[in-house]
C-alpha cells in the first residue's frame, strides 16, 4: 500500500488564532499541543470534559458553549476538527477554509484536511513527530509511549543544560569554530539503544509466509 507521507514542516503559530471543535479527551490533547506553543484557541462544542472546562475557567482557552457555525473560523489560522461521526462537518469545512483561508484538519479524515497531526513526543524543549503516514495511527500512539519513556525527565533537563551551554557560548566565545566545537564536545558519548519486539501474530504470519 502507498500512503501519503506528506511534508513534515513546523509552523508558527504563536498569538495566531487556532479553533477547535470539540470537547473530549483527544481535543483536550490537541489544544494542549496549541496552547505549548503560544496559540490562542477557541474551543467550540456543547460540552467539555473537566479538564477542557479547567482551562476554561483559568482563563487560558476561550468557549464557546454550542455547535460550530461558520463565523466560529473568521480570522482563524487553522482549525481542528474532532468530530469523526460528523462528515457533513469535515466536507463544508473544507470548502469553507478556501474561501476564508484557514488551514483545516479533520480527525481520521485526510481527504478533508491540509496536513496531518502526527503522534509527539515531548520532552523539555525536545518534539518528536511520529507519522506511519495514516498506514497504523495506532502503532504511531505505541511508538508516542515508548518513545516517552526513553526520552525522560532526565533527558529533558540534559536539553535545557544544552541550550543554557549555547547561550552562554553566544555571549563568552566570539570565534564560532570554537563556539562549534564546544557544542559537539557538549554531546558527545551521547547515545541511545532499543529493541522491537513483535506482535505474536506478526511472527506467525512471517512463518506462515515462510513456509
Amino acid at each position: 500500500m502507498s500512503e501519503n507521507a506528506g511534508f513534515q514542516i513546523s509552523l508558527d503559530i504563536q498569538g495566531r488564532l487556532c479553533v477547535a471543535i470539540g470537547g473530549d479527551d483527544e481535543t483536550f490533547e490537541k489544544v494542549s499541543r496549541l496552547l505549548d506553543v503560544g496559540a490562542k484557541v477557541i474551543v467550540v462544542n456543547p460540552t467539555l470534559t473537566t479538564a477542557l472546562k479547567k482551562l476554561t475557567a483559568s482563563g487560558k482557552i476561550i468557549h464557546r458553549g454550542r455547535h460550530f457555525r461558520s463565523t466560529d473560523a473568521q480570522d482563524a489560522f487553522l482549525v481542528l476538527n474532532l468530530l469523526r461521526e460528523d462528515t457533513d462537518l469535515s466536507k463544508s469545512l473544507f470548502e469553507l477554509a478556501k474561501t476564508e483561508r484557514f488551514l483545516v484538519w479533520s480527525i481520521d479524515q485526510p481527504d478533508r484536511s491540509h496536513f496531518m497531526m502526527p503522534a509527539l513526543i515531548k520532552s523539555g524543549p525536545l518534539r518528536v513527530a511520529i507519522s506511519t503516514s495514516g498506514a497504523s495511527p495506532a502503532l504511531a500512539s505505541e511508538l508516542r509511549r515508548y518513545g516517552e519513556s526513553i526520552f525522560d525527565e532526565e533527558f529533558g533537563q540534559f536539553l535545557d543544560s544544552l541550550s543554557a551551554l549555547r547561550e552562554e557560548l553566544k555571549k563568552s566565545e566570539p570565534n564560532d569554530a570554537r563556539r562549534r566545537e564546544r557544542l559537539k564536545e557538549a554531546v558527545e558519548g551521547f547515545r541511545f539503544t532499543g529493541t522491537i519486539t513483535y506482535p505474536a501474530s506478526w511472527e506467525a504470519q512471517k512463518k506462515l509466509s515462510a513456509s
